[in-house]
């Protein structure tokens, strides 16, 4: 059965478990686009819903004999369309693929990339272990998808992203053969550096059907403070003030905009009238973690801060976690959102926040702003009045204008959240033309049909393909 090559969809029928496929177009539906909502979005042939490698490579193998795209979806949390349906194209969905197990001795994770980042938290820590990347939505969103947008977290300016704690994984390619990247060894420099290469790759270059996790000692509970600033100049300062001398295990920047949504939304005491608040954290011991935090008030107060609040207990520090991990709910409720998330480097940070609130005000559309500070990621969202045609047109302007301000800067398109279909048309700026040719002679060596999520980073030859 492994080297059966299905032609038909009743051929492909056959070779998966009962009730993998689904083709009602209003089962469909909830398959046809990720949290970005794409409004370009097809309608798929068909849904699959696998439940092993073999059933990747049985729907990877139908692809290919039939040249239809082939769309991998995780938990549908992605923010830049990289899960978007494709007319006539088949949506493989991992949702299904759900097991963790840990190797305590090696505190490694092997997860199937269903699993929610959640999950495997909470897998490591039954082992006094722990699994450092949080993405705001770890509670939903898949490792799977963690992987495939190289996706950071609140916890990044200390513990690094996705890319470094991924140690190998199991893949399988656009021929339909499985290969085994990687693996349970902290150095091995034997070959390329395959495994980091489909880290971040969007499922355009193989479908990951499985990972292994690096994991560390469970972290110290963190000792929390909390700084409002009456000028975005002042924040962002500070900031830089910070990190020149010390590493937190957090430094979160919401701004004026941020904070009232989620102000509206949880009814917190936060100040509305502050237009910057930073969110740090420390979790070294304890009589360090205190004296950390002492500094960093210290430099808070030098920038001007017009408030600073600390904490030890672990409910109240969470509390404000909990503020800044709600701030895109927060900020949906103001309309439909353009979702961003463009990173420079952190000496340009305040330039950065500075200038989109420039475009906000220039283009008269409303852009909430929140950031990884401590690493220059940030994530505007600019808002659109469904209602509203001239407002929508003077948001997809502002939208391209944040994206060539950051690039202008030296900075990213995007920091974690992926190209996908949404950041696709910037991605020529901001890589240049060679390095533009270097990644498409690379995703046509892994894939030559061009059948791998086609119009998701790259623009598209397989897309309109529809051949029975």
């Amino acid at each position: 059965m492994e080297h059966t090559i299905a032609r038909t969809l009743d051929e492909l029928t056959r070779l998966l478990p009962e009730g993998a496929i689904i083709t009602d177009v209003d089962r469909m539906e909830a398959y046809r686009r990720d949290r970005a909502e794409d409004p370009n979005a097809g309608v798929p042939l068909a849904v699959v819903r696998a439940t092993s490698t073999q059933d990747v490579q049985a729907v990877v193998r139908y692809a290919a004999a039939t040249s239809r795209p082939l769309v991998p979806r995780g938990a549908g949390s992605g923010l830049s369309g990289g899960s978007t349906a494709i007319d006539g194209g088949i949506v493989l969905s991992l949702e299904q693929m759900r097991e963790v197990t840990i190797t305590p001795v090696t505190r490694i994770a092997i997860a199937q990339p269903g699993a929610f980042n959640a999950e495997v938290k909470a897998a490591a820590a039954e082992h006094g272990l722990w699994y450092p990347p949080d993405p705001s939505s770890f509670e939903f969103c898949s490792i799977g998808g963690n992987v495939a947008t190289n996706a950071g977290g609140l916890c990044c300016v200390k513990y690094g992203v996705t890319t470094d704690y991924v140690l190998g994984m199991t893949v399988v390619i656009a021929d339909g053969r499985t290969v085994t990247l990687g693996g349970p060894r902290i150095k091995d420099v034997a070959g390329l550096s395959l495994t980091k290469l489909f880290v971040g790759s969007e499922g355009t270059l193989g479908i990951i059907t499985e990972v292994q996790l690096r994991l560390l000692p469970v972290q110290r509970q963190p000792t929390t403070l909390v700084a409002t600033f009456a000028t975005l100049k002042n924040a962002t300062d500070t900031v830089l003030a910070i990190t020149r001398t010390m590493r937190p295990s957090m430094l979160e920047f919401m701004d004026r905009t941020s904070i009232n949504a989620v102000v509206d939304m949880l009814r917190m005491g936060l100040d509305r009238e502050a237009e910057g608040m930073l969110i740090v954290q420390s979790d070294e011991p304890a009589e360090h973690a205190r004296a950390e935090i002492a500094s960093i008030e210290e430099i808070c107060n030098q920038f001007g801060a017009t408030e600073c609040y600390f904490t030890d207990d672990p409910e109240e520090g969470e509390a404000f976690i909990v503020a800044r991990r709600e701030a895109i709910p927060a900020v949906e409720k103001k309309g439909a959102l353009l979702l961003e998330d463009v990173g420079v480097p952190i000496n340009r940070l305040g330039e950065l926040v500075s200038g989109i609130a420039h475009i906000s005000e220039q283009r008269e559309v409303t852009i909430a702003v929140f950031a990884h500070a401590g690493d220059g990621n940030t994530h505007p969202l600019v808002v659109l009045d469904p209602n509203d045609t001239n407002q929508q047109s003077r948001a997809h302007v502002a939208y391209g204008e944040v994206m060539d301000l950051a690039i202008s800067l030296g900075g990213t398109i995007t920091g974690e959240h992926g190209v996908g279909r949404l950041k696709q048309p910037w991605l020529a700026d901001y890589l240049g033309d060679d390095v533009l040719e270097l990644n498409h002679r690379i995703k046509q060596a892994l894939d030559p049909q061009g059948i791998l999520n086609p119009g998701s980073i790259f623009t598209t030859t397989a897309s309109s393909r529809n051949s029975s």
